[in-house]
């Protein structure tokens, strides 16, 4: 039997039936800015936040959301909506800056069905991608390398944005 390690899964296990009743993203924007690095979240906006997958399928895989909690994408207002867009921008211009990926895969889901694990609030996932970056391991394994930390992916990342 092989076996891979990831820690960090142990807390999403341990949490999960406590996390179905409540939302990650508005947990980390209702939190005190202090504790911004612990839940991984690199932008505090006007209308919308940068905040980093914890169960990323690259390095670097960043989400951009609205602070207000809606699953109902035609809800977004205006300036909701440009201040999206103005930080997914942001966000592949800092991945660019930190990481040099090849391209970027960049979009939502909008429901249960269409795979979103969190449907209650809407999120862009921003995911860069470089030539070559698939490999044996999903297909031979079922496993994907993340080859850097959270913490340290938070940190090269947060320079951009400050």
């Amino acid at each position: 039997m092989k076996i891979l390690w990831a820690p960090w899964r142990l807390n999403y296990v341990k949490n999960a039936d406590k996390e179905k009743n409540s939302c990650f993203i508005c947990k980390a924007f209702e939190s005190d800015p202090a504790e911004d690095r612990n839940n991984l979240l690199l932008y505090r906006g006007k209308k919308a936040l940068v905040i980093l997958n914890k169960f990323p399928y690259n390095t670097g895989h960043l989400m951009v959301c609205p602070i207000r909690h809606t699953g109902d994408f035609l809800s977004l207002m205006p300036e909701e909506l440009e201040e999206i867009n103005f930080l997914i921008k942001k966000s592949i211009k800092a991945l660019k800056r930190a990481y040099n990926p090849d391209g970027f895969n960049i979009g939502l889901n909008l429901g249960k069905v269409s795979g979103g694990s969190v449907d209650t609030h809407i999120h862009y996932h921003i995911v860069p991608r470089w030539q070559g970056d698939t490999n044996f391991m999903p297909i031979i394994g079922n496993a994907k390398v993340i080859p850097q930390s959270l913490d340290e992916t938070y940190e090269i990342l947060k320079r951009y944005w400050d």
